[in-house]
């Protein structure tokens, strides 16, 4: 189970970033990290190859407001129910799940059905992404 929410003692946004499966391509995943570290958040990067339980067990030792994942390799529909029941199993209610990468238009309807909070397409722009954390993430 999680453990009780820690108010961040600096103040910011915490968030974990990786891939799932067995996605080896992570410029992006890398580049957004950066990103949201300038625009002053905290980002756990994981890395590559990881499971949803890995991820979410991460998640719940590094006590993050966000999980963002970067899936380049078709497995979003997937992928996505696993870490969503890992989500649950581990508490997490509280944290913002976020996906980015090639996802194709149609199943995005399908994954915020899942239980995915927004969804970021190959291409999108940082601001929006960084305004959508810091308007939703739940402290």
């Amino acid at each position: 189970m999680k453990k009780a929410k820690e108010k961040n003692k600096d103040g910011k946004i915490k968030v974990l970033m990786t891939k799932v499966g067995l996605d080896g391509h992570d410029r992006g995943v890398k580049v957004i990290a950066s990103l949201l570290k300038e625009a002053g958040m905290e980002v756990v990067y994981l890395g590559m190859y990881l499971m949803p339980k890995d991820i979410v067990d991460a998640a719940i030792d590094e006590d993050v407001d966000v999980i963002g994942i970067s899936l380049l390799s078709a497995g979003h529909l997937v992928f996505t129910p696993l870490i969503v029941e890992e989500m649950k199993k581990g508490g997490l209610d509280d944290v913002l799940l976020i996906l980015g990468g090639v996802i194709p238009p149609e199943d995005i309807p399908i994954l915020k059905e899942m239980g995915v909070h927004e969804v970021f397409p190959a291409g999108s722009l940082t601001e929006p992404i960084v305004t959508y954390i810091r308007n939703h993430v739940r402290r």
